[in-house]
């Protein structure tokens, strides 16, 4: 991570698309395993984290919020989704058409963490010039 007040979008949007990276690893697997018996679907959960270190802010600025959060503490956390549920006979929990929307929902959203890390380091480009 960066160690600049001017990377703090920077460090949280990496974060985040480091999360975004292992929900893609994570859907890919579910994909990969949607016919192996007693199998459990696999998520990623990182919005939450990131928006409990937002709301532990104190100020109502987003540029203050930002700050504030501790990148080192900000981690994704893998889990096992639905682990005592299927509603297959194989006891596997995987729904190919909801991992299929999950998956590109997740490649959209990947995309957007990476063009608006480009975008700030645009930004900090055009500042230095």
């Amino acid at each position: 991570m960066l160690q600049s007040s001017a990377f703090d979008y920077i460090n949280v949007l990496d974060k985040a698309a480091d999360a975004a990276w292992l929900r893609q690893d994570a859907i890919s697997n579910n994909i990969a395993n949607q016919n192996t018996p007693d199998y459990k679907r696999e998520d990623v959960a990182f919005e939450s984290e990131l928006k409990k270190a937002l709301n532990g802010a104190t100020s109502q600025n987003m540029d203050f919020k930002v700050a504030a959060v501790k990148t080192s503490q900000l981690q994704a956390r893998p889990y096992v989704d639905s682990e005592n549920y299927s509603y297959r006979l194989d006891g596997n929990n995987v729904d190919i058409d909801n991992e299929h929307v999950m998956l590109a929902a997740n490649q959209t959203k990947y995309q957007g963490l990476t063009q608006s890390i480009n975008m700030e380091f645009a930004n900090l480009k055009m500042v230095m010039k």
